[in-house]
């Protein structure tokens, strides 16, 4: 019997993953947790042997949570879900110990197969995400991105907080061209997000730190 701990700050998605998994025979839900320190002494207490892990939740992410489940009890192997697929958040989770890395959109049959190859010490990843995970590690070693000084100038303002119309009004142009901006940004750091673009950017010595 596999053991298996879901972790999501969502009761409705845990739920959700109860119901899909506890049909399976060889899968038994142990418990569940809404953030990654009570992921953490969930499983010190329950000893499960796969986690289900979602990344971003109040109180401490996934990744976090992960790399202390990894260094504290070896045994228990993390299989992330989550509705997050850009490079960055990949690399992280994989660099924090996950043994694989799914979508929340998995059907049933797949993420019961996906359990039980985790529980065996073995890679998670679709090709898709594989794909995405060797981009996301070439640009580790690749020359650092050039952004254009206005790409620099509206994602310091991005990372500010401001939306994009606040953004357009205080470099004097329209948001749309704000947001085309942009887009450039995350086409040229590989994500898919603003949170990831300004993590991306600092890391990449593009954007001062804060």
């Amino acid at each position: 019997m596999i053991r298996v701990l879901l972790v999501d700050d969502h009761p409705v998605v845990r739920e959700g993953i109860r119901g899909m998994l506890s049909a399976e025979e060889d899968l038994l839900i142990v418990g569940g947790a809404a953030s990654g320190p009570e992921a953490v002494a969930q499983v010190a207490a329950l000893e499960p042997d796969v986690v289900l892990m979602d990344l971003r939740m109040p109180g401490g992410d996934g990744v976090e949570a992960t790399e202390r489940i990894r260094a504290e009890r070896p045994g228990a192997h993390v299989l992330v879900l989550t509705t997050y697929d850009t490079d960055t958040d990949i690399l992280r989770a994989v660099e924090a110990g996950a043994t694989g890395y799914l979508l929340k959109d998995t059907p049933r049959a797949e993420l019961a197969e996906a359990v039980r190859t985790a529980a065996r010490g073995e890679t998670v990843l679709t090709r898709r995400l594989a794909d995405k995970l060797v981009t996301g590690m070439r640009q580790r070693t690749e020359p650092a991105t050039t952004l254009s000084p206005r790409e620099a100038e509206v994602l310091r303002l991005a990372a500010e907080g401001r939306t994009n119309a606040a953004i357009g009004r205080a470099l004097h142009i329209s948001a749309t061209t704000v947001k085309t901006h942009l887009m450039r940004v995350y086409d040229k750091l590989g994500v898919s997000d603003r949170t990831a673009a300004v993590s991306q950017a600092i890391r990449r010595g593009l954007l001062p730190e804060a």
